[in-house]
This record gives C-alpha cells, structure tokens and sequence, in this order.
C-alpha cells in the first residue's frame, strides 16, 4: 500500500527532439487479470505468457494464492497456474488485499458470493474510495451476502453461498466490469446466467470464457448493445494464454508520438479488440497518421503492430457511444484535444466519475492549470485546443490516478512552460518502467 513517504514528484520540460524506435508496451491489464482467474478456476496446468506484471495484476495474483490456486512465475517472465476448478476454491487464511485495483476487487467479488466461505477484500486509499455497490446488487440476487462501509466501499465481507441461484440482469449502465463480475458469479451457479447491456463493453471475459471451453450465448440487441448467457454449473479446462500488449498503455506513446514533430513510432505486439481501440478511431478522426499492420488473433483477441508518425491535429466531437471502447484513454486524448487546432467535445463521460479519482473533474484541472480553456456541460467535457501553444507552468494533482499521472507526463512534454506532477510512483500499478521505455524513444524524464 502507497504511504506518504514514498510519492515521487516529477518535473517535465518541453521536448524539442521527436520519438523514434519500435517497442513492445507491457500486457494488456484487462486481459492479465482475466487469465489468472481463469486458470485459478480451470482444471489442470495453465502456462501465461506476456502476462502484465504490474502491482495491479500481481494483486489478483496473490489473491488466487490465496484462494488455492498454484501460481508461479517462471523463467522468461511466463506464469504458470494449476487451478481448483470451479466451486473448489478455499477459503482465504488473510484478508485479500486489492491495493489500487478496482478490476481485481469488482472481479473477484463475482468468483466469491458464488464459493460457500467467508472473505473480506480491502485495498488502497483510493481503492476504498470506489463505489462497490453496482456489484453488490446484482450479485446479491445470487444468494450472497456483502457487508461494507457507507455507500457500498470497500473493506466489503462477503459471505458467498452454496447452490447459488443464476439470474438475468440488465445493467442500468455499459460497464465491463459489472458484466463480468456477473458472469464469474454464474459459473457457479444453478441454471442459465443472462447479463443485457445497453451498450457493447469490452468483451475479454466473452472471449476467454471461449478459451476456456465454456460454451456462452451472445446476442446483438436492437440498440447496439448485447445479451450473453451462460449456463451453469460450467467446467473450465487449463489452456495456455498469450498476453497481447495494452492499448491503454500503447496509448501514451501514440498521443507522445502524434504531437512531437519528426516523431515515427513501431508499437508491436499490440491488443486490437475492437471494443478496446477507441482511441485509435478518436485520433484518426482528429488527423493523426496511424497504421495497423500485421493483424493476427491471439487468445480469441484480435492483435497487431501499430505504426504512429507526427500529424497535426482538430478539434472533433466524440459520441457517447464511443465511451465504452476508450473509458481509460480519455485523460490522454484530453491532451491531444488541448493541443489540436479547435474545439473538441467528450460526449457522456459520467463513468470518468467512478475511476481511481473522478477523472472527469481531475482532467478539468489538469488542463486549466495549465492554461487550457475547459468547460463542462452535463456530462459533456468541452476543450479549446491551443494550436500547438499550451502554456503549462502548472501542477497536477494526480490523487493516486495512474492514468492521470502517465497523461500529465505527455503534458509535460509538449506544454510551453514545465509541469510539475506531484506523484507518479504508483505508475507501476498498470505500467512498469514506463519512464525507462519512454527516454528509449528520446524523452529525457529524469526520475
């Protein structure tokens, strides 16, 4: 857990070289996660590869221990894992700690109200921040009991139930990890599981239930948005996995790259699941010089190479029906949008609310202090771009937001004046040396 003592500030000056060179950028986070539940619930030896080894995902790691599964770091960075099967899991001796991982504890939360024991889940600061009870609800109707602090935070007791019941529920927001945690819950329960959701949300989970060998039901509704069932109880076989690279974290260095001038960039290796590549489709539509090359699948999950050179960019307004494919990526593209030529417009971001910190109202301020005009109307965030002259001279306050920390670092780098940031050591959490990869390409951050 983060403490005082260890916060990292950090003070970047504007580049005047571009980015050059090809890199791999760590696993993708949403899939890491996934894969060790997966293995922890399936019968037999699963090897990972690729898998993120961020403080977020060893987490979920150590909380499978915990539960009863065999997970093990080889050499070569590729993870093995023997599961229990699914309704074997044991009791945790100790509570399981989340730290900052809202993916992990949401997750985690639909395997446990399904295993007949008592557990307890806590985390960081910020994690117990986070609202739980969009969960909670849900998954209460299965039989099980929560028990947490005021309005649904964590730390949360859950007593899970034996012969959990399945049940149909329509997610009154798009929310993968909603989705997901449902569907976890019904692999152990009697009966057919049905989650409707008004708009298509990354589907991993979809795609490593697949992988896995359980046979799922997915519908396309009328409104764009999708109906998956699964009938329980489900056996899950070991299989091994492939970890693509993130495209959230690919996503810094294609907003780095786009704005500094002379600026060629290869991203290998990359997840390009549809449901994911929103800030691909943002940033082309905004002007940027982006190419996907060599496609392939890997672990039912579309991947590739992704080639970004420096373009010059315009204001654009974004659909709220974009939000679900880029949710994570909006801090960065509010950078790209601070820069462009014109006025650009985030429509229906009222999830940024719900994340490590409220992200709508933290990009607000990290744009402000740095000279950018932003306004808001509802849950619309409205940015005037500054045509390549953004004053900066200001500093972030990053409330143990990864993401937030990563977005100010490109402000830095392209801001007229220094950026002070006043705490990025948990970048870790989701990217792993990312300051080292970063000067690899010519940023000069000095840590």
């Amino acid at each position: 857990m983060m403490n005082s003592s260890s916060r990292q500030s950090l003070k970047v000056s504007f580049l005047t070289s571009p980015l050059k060179g090809k890199i791999n950028v760590p696993g993708d986070k949403s899939i890491s996660h996934r894969a060790l539940m997966f293995s922890a619930l399936a019968i037999g030896e699963t090897h990972i590869s690729g898998l993120l080894e961020g403080e977020d995902v060893m987490r979920t790691a150590q909380a499978m221990r915990f539960l009863g599964a065999h997970v093990h770091r080889q050499d070569f960075s590729e993870w093995h894992v023997i599961g229990k099967g699914v309704g074997n899991l044991e009791e945790p001796h100790d509570v399981l700690d989340m730290g900052n991982s809202g993916t992990s504890a949401r997750l985690l939360s639909g395997i446990l109200s399904t295993h007949p024991f008592f557990s307890v889940m806590t985390g960081d600061r910020s994690l117990r921040k986070r609202p739980m009870a969009r969960v909670i609800e849900p998954l209460s109707q299965t039989g099980a009991q929560f028990l947490t602090r005021n309005k649904g935070r964590l730390p949360i007791a859950i007593q899970g139930v034996d012969k959990a019941k399945s049940i149909y529920y329509r997610l009154p927001v798009a929310s993968a990890q909603v989705k997901s945690s449902i569907l976890l819950a019904g692999l152990n329960a009697e009966g057919m599981t049905v989650v409707e959701e008004p708009i298509a949300t990354r589907d991993h989970t979809e795609n490593m239930l697949n992988h896995f060998g359980v046979m799922i039901k997915i519908e396309t509704l009328e409104n764009e948005g999708k109906k998956i069932s699964l009938q329980g109880p489900a056996l899950l076989r070991a299989k091994n996995i492939h970890v693509p690279g993130d495209p959230s974290s690919a996503a810094f260095i294609m907003v780095a790259a786009t704005l500094l001038p002379g600026s060629e960039v290869l991203i290998e290796n990359v997840g390009l699941n549809p449901l994911r590549t929103g800030i691909i489709k943002a940033l082309l539509m905004m002007g940027a010089d982006i190419q996907i090359m060599n496609e392939r699948q890997e672990v039912g999950e579309k991947t590739g190479n992704i080639l970004i050179k420096y373009a010059k960019l315009h204001g654009v307004d974004i659909p709220a029906s974009m939000v679900p494919s880029m949710v994570d990526e909006f801090p960065v593209l509010s950078i790209a949008a601070a820069y462009a030529n014109g006025i650009t417009r985030f429509m229906g971001l009222a999830e940024l609310r719900l994340k490590e910190s409220d992200r709508f109202t933290s990009i607000m301020n990290m744009l402000r202090k740095n000279g950018i005009l932003v306004d808001e109307k509802d849950d619309d965030l409205i940015i005037q771009g500054a045509s390549g002259n953004i004053p900066g001279n200001g500093e972030v306050t990053t409330h143990m937001d990864h993401r937030l920390a990563m977005s100010a670092s490109i402000l830095g780098l392209v801001a007229q004046k220094p950026v002070m940031i006043d705490d990025v050591s948990f970048i870790s959490t989701s990217f792993p040396k990312y300051f080292d990869l970063m000067n690899s390409l010519g940023c000069q951050f000095q840590i």
